[in-house]
């Protein structure tokens, strides 16, 4: 199943910083998906603010689609990306279980291999996420508050890092080093990112009263 944006290909770091340059304005976000460039400006405190309310971007109209529209597929033309809602906040979640463990990983270990995140292996396995079929048994509120719960958790923990700890540095398979502040601000932007592509299904499924 294809991404939910050609800009974002929902690997693990960006495939291309420059495709990343424009300045995320929340102001804007109704006209286009946020860009990660500005949370490398944003002082370590209020990133890790911004990250830690991070479930604040999900719009709750969410929790009040039957099983049917949670897992509705969308055309490539819609611009809403393709994935149904549960399998984007499936996805979600798995991501946060990812970077949290790296970020972790990298404080406590001395450059460390990470290891690929497969996404697509995730989605097309039917069997995390469920499929048309099950999503019934994988209900989106969990995915949420394990969400929340991941945040709650790492939000702390991440304030009581120095700068040395912050640019503590792993290797990524494919995209070389990368520092543990690099990947808060990615899980920071990755997850406001697919919020937005959220909303646009929702106001396919369920739109908005004129």
């Amino acid at each position: 199943m294809g991404p939910d944006s050609s800009v974002h290909p929902h690997s693990p770091q960006p495939r291309d910083k420059s495709s990343e340059s424009a300045t995320c304005d929340r102001a804007d976000a109704a006209s286009q998906p946020p860009r990660s460039a500005s949370l490398a400006e944003l002082p370590t405190s209020d990133l890790i603010d911004r990250f830690a309310i991070g479930v604040e971007n999900f719009d709750r109209r969410v929790l009040d689609l039957t099983n049917p529209e949670l897992d509705t597929a969308f055309r490539p033309e819609s611009g809403a990306g393709r994935w149904p809602a549960r399998v984007l906040l499936g996805h979600l979640a798995e991501a946060e279980i990812v970077f949290v463990h790296r970020m972790r990983r990298t404080v406590a270990e001395d450059a460390p291999l990470l290891a690929l995140f497969d996404e697509n292996a995730c989605i097309d396995c039917g069997r995390l996420y469920g499929t048309p079929e099950t999503g019934h048994l994988h209900p989106v509120g969990a995915f949420v508050a394990a969400i929340h719960t991941m945040r709650a958790w790492t939000a702390p923990w991440l304030r009581t890092l120095d700068a040395a700890h912050l640019a503590r540095r792993a290797l990524h398979p494919e995209r070389g080093e990368i520092t543990v502040r690099s990947i808060l601000e990615y899980s920071t932007w990755h997850l406001e990112h697919h919020a937005w592509f959220l909303r646009k299904k929702l106001d396919r499924l369920r739109p908005p009263p004129a």
